[in-house]
């Protein structure tokens, strides 16, 4: 279970979010939709940090096994979730609210080297931090990524947006039968072989007491609602 409430949320999105209806590239009615979002729940009091994955734009792991090299391909990933960063960034100060872009590596005037105080005092002024770059290594998952940087800044839940409203026992894509849960452990994910977390980020989140929320990003005002803490979706406790 959850330890003390934390104010401050991460928000892992799929660069699928900003993909629209098309699936790749970036949709700009999707994008300011996402960014209107971001800034109502920072003006409701939010604390908010965002990790993008990057997706929308390149798939490192695909190209990886259709003969790039990985480390290469990881690369263009962890750059991919910059161009987003920074398409994010943007579009929420548009609407209204301030924003600041981070990478894991320092990118001179394009983004911010991420130093874990300085995203913290970003999201103490209320406004968003945008994370990208991944960790900074490769061999290492968008997901991992976010449940790092919950780690760092203290946050009690991660909130991870998908294309589907929680976590099924089966593809509910594939098998109609398919049962959601309204909750389940992490260590219950595990054994049950549910592709919610990588074993690196769901290893993090139980050590480290997170909590994880999985809900459909693509609901209206979902993104926002997730960051405000509603429960949406299925929660996932690190403890049993």
């Amino acid at each position: 279970m959850t330890q003390e409430k934390d104010l401050s949320v991460v928000l892992k999105l799929s660069g699928e979010v900003l993909a629209g209806p098309a699936g790749t590239g970036m949709d700009s009615a999707t994008l300011d939709d996402t960014a209107a979002q971001l800034a109502a729940a920072l003006k409701d009091g939010a604390r908010l940090a965002v990790v993008l994955g990057g997706g929308n734009i390149f798939r490192g792991l695909g190209s990886a096994a259709s003969g790039m090299d990985r480390v290469t391909a990881d690369g263009m990933g962890m750059l991919a979730t910059v161009i987003n960063g920074l398409a994010l960034a943007d579009a929420v100060r548009r609407a209204g609210a301030g924003a600041e872009l981070f990478a894991a590596h320092p990118m001179g005037p394009i983004a911010r080297g991420y130093v874990r105080d300085d995203a913290r005092k970003v999201m103490d002024a209320g406004k968003l931090a945008v994370l990208s770059g991944g960790t900074g290594n490769p061999f290492f998952s968008t997901d991992t990524a976010a449940a790092l940087r919950a780690c760092e800044l203290g946050c009690r839940v991660l909130q991870k947006g998908t294309k589907v409203d929680g976590v099924y026992d089966a593809d509910p894509a594939k098998n109609p039968d398919a049962t959601r849960y309204e909750s389940l452990s992490i260590d219950e994910m595990l054994d049950k072989r549910l592709q919610v977390l990588d074993l690196t980020a769901a290893t993090l989140c139980r050590e480290n007491g997170i909590d994880l929320r999985v809900y459909k990003m693509t609901e209206p005002d979902a993104i926002r609602r997730a960051a405000l803490g509603e429960p949406l979706g299925t929660i996932v406790y690190a403890g049993a």
